[in-house]
């Protein structure tokens, strides 16, 4: 009876103390924020920053960035307190063809000695890293944690062969497609529509033999059939590095309410996008519009452009967004996506991938040195330690796991 009693006042005061310790000021956030970076390891699936690597006034250790645009650096990390970062191998579509192949794989051979290049310069605060506990391990060091993933399977060619060619420089996914169809599967923005009604007969090659290497198959940017091919083939669960939420922003390159669940449903992980135009529908912006068309024009879509010709066009493309500003989404804005994603998908599948240095940033969290302020709103809404650092990590890493168990197991 006695410890009954004693049980009933330790409930009450639990139950006192969370009734009366209402909303927490902007300097408790912070604070609380601050402590949560500490302690929990936290990973952006999803950075374009190698495309900066050639830029006038780049500096990867930050101190002496000046490039216009970056949003990604050490120095930005380290105050953001983002402790791992996928960098992205990326190239854009072109066509299919044997000479393109060819040419496509040296320039993505090409950004995979940049990147190892880059983070060798700075060896007492960043590592390469290749697996799940490599974060975890860095983090205690001091160090920050670079991953690497392929955006868009292109460079792959027809030659499976190649993937554990770029398995073995550090490619720990590979997103299947970008923005026009290729040759593994149809792509959610081609403007000439679905070539392969979902992923090719090829792809589904490419599918099977990374679930053979333990790489993560990225479904972010492919058509919404090639997403539900592309789960129902993958003996493991599928991710998507960087998308947001078609029912909050009806976007194509969002995600359906179904194609959450069926993440969900197969143990996968969604990792939240903070470029603006998926966050929240754009308001006109026609001189903008006008003014990216002819440069489009100018350099032929960008396609065919030598490394220096490419970063000019970048340079200029950042001066347009400069001289006619768009309105951005807000942090806020991005945790009604989150909040849509926990309550579809639960709160075991939502990450963060945010496309920074890829055209990624909002109000509030416009680079790598604000990511803290994505922590400080999902404090505000609520969500509770051990559900932010699932958001800021644990999901993610789950899934990355799973992808190395199966791979054991088959070897």
């Amino acid at each position: 009876m006695r410890l009954k009693i004693l049980l009933l006042i330790a409930a009450g005061g639990v139950l006192l103390s969370s009734c009366t310790s209402g909303p927490k000021s902007q300097q408790e956030l912070v604070a609380l924020a601050d402590k949560l970076h500490e302690e929990m390891v936290t990973i952006d699936t999803h950075t374009d920053t190698p495309l900066d690597f050639l830029r006038e006034g780049f500096d990867f250790g930050g101190e002496n960035n000046t490039a216009r645009g970056s949003r990604v650096d050490l120095a930005k990390m380290e105050k953001g307190g983002l402790d791992a970062a996928f960098f992205a191998v990326f190239i854009g579509q072109d066509d299919c063809t044997p000479e393109k192949y060819a040419e496509v794989h040296q320039r993505a051979l090409d950004i995979f000695t940049a990147v190892q290049k880059e983070v060798a310069r700075f060896p007492n605060r960043a590592a390469i890293a290749v697996n799940p506990t490599d974060a975890l391990r860095l983090k205690r060091e001091g160090k920050r944690a670079i991953y690497i993933g392929v955006e868009n399977g292109y460079p792959i060619g027809t030659n499976l062969a190649l993937l554990e060619e770029y398995y073995n420089l550090g490619a720990r996914y590979v997103t299947l497609s970008h923005t026009r169809n290729n040759q593994i599967c149809d792509s959610s923005t081609d403007p000439d529509g679905p070539i392969h009604n979902g992923v090719s007969d090829f792809g589904k090659e490419v599918i099977a033999e990374m679930n053979r290497l333990g790489m993560l198959i990225d479904v972010s940017h492919i058509s919404d059939k090639a997403f539900f091919d592309a789960v129902e083939l993958s003996k493991t669960p599928v991710f998507a590095s960087h998308s947001c939420a078609r029912a909050i922003c009806d976007n194509p390159r969002n995600l359906t309410d179904e194609m959450l669940l069926k993440i969900a449903e197969t143990g996968g992980v969604v990792q939240m996008c903070i470029l603006s135009d998926y966050v929240k529908t754009p308001e006109p912006n026609p001189a903008r519009d006008s003014a990216r068309a002819e440069l489009q024009k100018k350099y032929g879509s960008f396609k065919n452009l030598s490394d220096s010709v490419r970063m000019i066009a970048y340079s200029e493309w950042h001066e347009i967004n400069e001289k006619f500003p768009s309105k951005l989404a807000t942090v806020s804005d991005v945790v009604d996506h989150i909040d849509h994603m926990v309550k579809v998908a639960g709160i075991d599948h939502v990450g963060i991938g945010t496309d920074l240095d890829g055209g990624g940033g909002v109000d509030g969290c416009r680079d790598a040195s604000e990511m803290k302020n994505i922590t400080i709103e999902l404090l505000r809404r609520g969500y509770s330690e051990e559900d932010i650092k699932k958001i800021w990590g644990e999901n993610f890493m789950r899934v990355f796991r799973k992808a190395q168990e199966f791979a054991s197991q088959k070897g």
